[in-house]
């Protein structure tokens, strides 16, 4: 085969989404409140398809189920990984996720979710919600139980390029104003612990998962540091921002041309800015902005060209 696989993204809507799918990447986005673009994805709750090449139609659940031969053979039961772009128009609720064993027990073996984020927009003062103050956890659902939010939760201001590793069990939001590339564990499990008593449309509360937050979340809170390595080569400077158990993730900045060596079994890229051109083993693949793409496991070598910032990750 020897080809990427371009994919065609599925759009999820929400309570806190908007338009900027639309506006800064030019998706046809279902409504006004899309919130999020999950762009590579073979979680059930919603495939990308392959719209390129001799797989055209197909899922990526589908490809891992039946050729996972184009994924290095790679183990895992289900595809691992889930690239998502994330519109906050409005704050999100104030959640937290499972790890996988806690997953597995509750949540009928799905996958925990660990995660990470790359801001790509933001407003000038916008923030996020990460951590907690709570020492204890009789302290914690005591400032759960007495409504303390404003005590209890750890905000922190955020700007365009700024990178955080979320792992399971850690409290977090983002907040309004926020345009945020996502690399996560391919699970769809989030426990809400404060919605700030929004009501939907029909005048109702969203679910709210106190005690299954309480049992998962990591006190005292840890903020893992997250310290990028950059690495500077003809055409392309390369910024390592994780190396975690789930997933490595980096920005690719190419101005120019630049060749590159696939070491992994599979990477996932998406395109967050410029232009620019994917050549492999001859061929040549037009790179904009908005695209996804996975260049599975039979691509050696390749070479991009052109003015263009790219997310990229891998198992």
């Amino acid at each position: 085969m020897n080809q990427p696989l371009f994919l065609q993204p599925v759009f999820q809507e929400r309570i806190w989404g908007g338009t900027a799918l639309k506006d800064q990447f030019n998706y046809d986005i279902p409504s006004d409140i899309t919130g999020e673009c999950w762009a590579i994805s073979g979680h059930p709750n919603g495939q990308s398809t392959v719209i390129n090449g001799e797989f055209t139609g197909k899922t990526i659940g589908e490809l891992w189920n039946d050729h996972r031969e184009l994924f290095g053979q790679h183990p895992s039961p289900v595809f691992p990984l889930l690239t998502k772009i994330l519109d906050a128009n409005a704050d999100l609720s104030v959640q937290v996720h499972p790890n996988d064993d806690y997953a597995k027990e509750h949540e009928n073996g799905e996958l925990g979710k660990t995660e990470c984020w790359y801001i790509i927009d933001c407003d000038e003062d916008a923030e996020m919600i990460f951590g907690h103050t709570a020492q204890t956890k009789e302290e914690f659902v005591s400032m759960i139980e007495k409504g303390e939010w404003n005590d209890l939760l750890r905000r922190i201001p955020v700007k365009p390029g700024d990178f955080f590793y979320v792992p399971s069990g850690t409290i977090h939001a983002l907040c309004k104003g926020t345009l945020v590339l996502e690399t996560q564990q391919s699970s769809d499990t989030t426990y809400r612990v404060y919605d700030y008593d929004r009501r939907d449309a029909e005048g109702n509360t969203r679910e709210l998962h106190i005690d299954k937050s309480i049992e998962v979340t990591t006190i005292p809170h840890k903020t893992e540091a997250v310290e990028p390595v950059v690495e500077k080569r003809e055409g392309v400077e390369s910024t390592k921002f994780v190396e975690a158990e789930y997933f490595t993730v980096y920005k690719w900045k190419v101005d120019g041309h630049s060749s590159f060596v696939q070491d992994q079994p599979f990477q996932l890229a998406s395109v967050l800015d410029g232009s620019g051109v994917l050549k492999v083993h001859g061929e040549e693949y037009s790179l904009t902005k908005g695209d996804h793409f996975i260049l599975p496991a039979d691509i050696e070598t390749f070479e991009i060209e052109g003015q263009v910032e790219l997310i990229v990750s891998h198992v």
